[in-house]
């Protein structure tokens, strides 16, 4: 069974099993929205607001800050 690539949201960079990936504080705190999707490592619209932020991937879709609380 292969395993997918996942990047990193916030740096677009390849995550590599067993080594540390850096979390912006603000990011650690729900204060910043991904900026890279995680699945293909493309650079996202994202908008955010004052209640909230979304982030869409052209290949896909979007996410929102009410969608990670679940998580």
């Amino acid at each position: 069974m292969e395993t997918k690539q996942r990047y990193n949201p916030y740096t677009g960079e390849p995550v590599i099993a067993g080594v540390s990936v850096s979390v912006p504080a603000a990011a650690a705190l729900g204060l910043e929205p991904p900026r890279f999707c995680e699945e293909c490592g493309r650079r996202m619209i994202v908008q955010v607001s004052p209640d909230g932020w979304w982030a869409k991937c052209s290949r896909h879709g979007t996410i929102d800050s009410t969608s990670l609380d679940h998580r």
